[in-house]
């Protein structure tokens, strides 16, 4: 080994000595000599290198304080406690050392400690040699490029997580616009629980409100069908779903009018049915009973089914064209086949009715999933499913929430990559978040926290070597993030480039002490909410 590799550059700044070497961790004594004591120097965050007898090695500053043993604080005696991220190797000339993560040779008692130079942080930081996106800028030094690896992200789960307002929408509008204008013909689906996304991509996305939303009953699996039209009730439910099966089935059949393809039908095929046959059926069975106490199942189901079709929030399920609807065109809007110049398609449930919205949730990743499977696996079409609000749909283990929704997220969490499909979840709640799913997150990009047990619940996540970096959690500021995982070139503080306003997601602020300055408000108004109220 070239001895140009263990010896700190002229311009590094030392800072102590190596006293503790523990597993992933070392403690360094600080230099409290001169003007400028080092513990006045360094700050949590600060990337440190330290020569070894043949490599140099680096970590994070995760912890400062006076050392205890000795409590005079004048005498400048301080520690820093460190986690180490990787090291520097070379088999010959100091040009030719290359960063890696984890640590071979581990630095000794004594050894000299530094601050990293520009020349350090373009080495462990530079641009790897795969496909990346340049997201924005370090934190220790904000003229040099953070880069995100968008092989890895993209074909790979990944996770969102922060607190409300320390910007998750923005930096996931910020990597899908970079991905989108260098990958024109991408494929995104954007499930869109607040309608904010819109603005952020309005020259590159199909927008599908509730307004020209079309997801035909027919398409819904029986599992999905059965949680809009039965009972809440679990006993009446149970009565109720044997009817609808045989229901459905019937009217599948009936619809086909091909004995050999009617053999085949199973409840959950996705081909249209008559929702009159549905009730015919219904009925008619209800009349082959004799007596009067085994109706109300029967009488249940109809008035739910008949209050349904009439309700016009549900216009997108029980429109009465649906039935001749061509199950290509809908697949290919929502998954945007052709691309058509428009990339992403972003599908916003802000006003699908609360009841039903985790069904909803549910057809569509089945959809994507099933479509995934059953596809050319010489020609994969690779899909991104991005989910904000996650925790909403994929809650955690043993709660109560609608099965079919998590087991549809976990389907593709754990099958999803070999046919094309990853995830990007986003969350302000990741504590809330199934820790299977999360788990499979090989990315994730965590913004300010300040709930303790969403730290913990991230942190429990990541390997040891990014956790000091994540204590820094709460104090993030805005456009700030921690990034770890695979998707990372290595774990790093990072400030998200400036999206312009036009580009960013968008929900009408509401600023209390403007609004209540005065009353515009009238008869008008009021009116025109109603009417959107009531579908009209």
């Amino acid at each position: 080994m070239d001895k140009e590799v263990s010896a700190a550059p002229q311009t590094a700044q030392r800072i102590g000595a190596v006293v503790e070497v523990s597993g992933f961790r070392i403690s360094c004594e600080l230099l409290g000599d001169g003007e400028a004591p080092s513990y006045s120097l360094v700050q949590i965050g600060d990337v440190i290198r330290i020569p070894t007898p043949t490599t140099v090695a680096f970590g994070f500053v995760d912890r400062v304080a006076f050392d205890p043993a000795s409590p005079d604080e004048a005498r400048g005696l301080a520690r820093a406690e460190i986690d180490l991220l990787g090291e520097l190797r070379s088999e010959g000339r100091k040009k030719d050392a290359v960063f890696s993560r984890g640590v071979t040779v581990y630095p000794v008692l004594g050894a000299a400690v530094y601050q990293a130079t520009e020349d350090d942080m373009v080495r462990i930081y530079g641009k790897p040699g795969a496909a990346t996106l340049a997201i924005g800028s370090l934190h220790q030094f904000p003229d040099k490029t953070a880069y995100l690896k968008s092989e890895i992200f993209f074909s790979k789960h990944s996770a969102i997580v922060g607190t409300t307002g320390a910007g998750k929408s923005c930096a996931l509008a910020l990597i899908l616009r970079t991905a989108l204008k260098a990958h024109p013909h991408g494929h995104v689906l954007l499930l869109d629980p607040h309608g904010e996304y819109k603005p952020a991509f309005s020259d590159m996305s199909e927008s599908i409100t509730p307004n020209d939303l079309s997801l035909p009953y027919w398409l819904f699996g029986f599992d999905e069908i059965a949680q809009v039209l039965c009972s809440r009730e679990e006993i009446a439910r149970d009565r109720e779903t044997l009817i609808l099966k045989e229901a459905i089935l019937h009217a599948k059949r009936d619809f086909l009018e091909d004995a050999e393809r009617g053999a085949k039908l199973t409840v959950d095929t996705p081909t249209p049915y008559l929702l009159s046959e549905l009730l015919w059926y219904i009925d008619n069975e209800m009349g082959k009973l004799l007596r009067p106490d085994t109706f109300q199942p029967y009488l249940r189901l109809i008035a739910n089914i008949e209050g349904l079709a009439r309700d016009l929030r549900y216009r997108f399920m029980f429109d009465p064209e649906s039935v001749h609807q061509d199950m290509s065109d809908i697949l290919g809007r929502i998954l945007r086949i052709p691309v058509n110049r428009r990339p992403i398609s972003i599908l916003d449930i802000s006003a699908v009715p609360s009841e039903i919205t985790n069904v909803v949730v549910a057809l569509i990743c089945r959809l994507v999933f099933d479509f995934a499977v059953r596809g050319d696996r010489e020609n994969v079409m690779p899909i991104m499913v991005a989910c904000d609000e996650a925790h909403r749909y994929i809650p955690r283990e043993n709660s109560k929430s609608f099965e079919p929704a998590s087991q549809s997220f976990g389907r593709i969490a754990k099958e999803g990559r070999k046919y094309g499909i990853s995830l990007c979840l986003v969350t302000q709640r990741p504590s809330e978040l199934s820790q299977t799913v999360l788990s499979q997150c090989s990315t994730v990009i965590a913004l300010r926290m300040s709930n303790r047990e969403d730290q913990e619940y991230v942190r429990s996540q990541l390997p040891d070597a990014a956790r000091g970096l994540l204590s820094m959690l709460p104090t993030l500021g805005q456009q700030e993030a921690i990034l770890v995982g695979e998707g990372a070139v290595h774990p790093m503080r990072v400030r998200f480039a400036d999206l312009e306003e036009e580009h960013r997601p968008h929900v009408a602020p509401t600023t209390f002490p403007q609004a209540w300055d005065k009353d515009e408000k009238g008869r008008n108004y009021l009116a025109e909410i109603i009417r959107r109220w009531r579908g009209w």
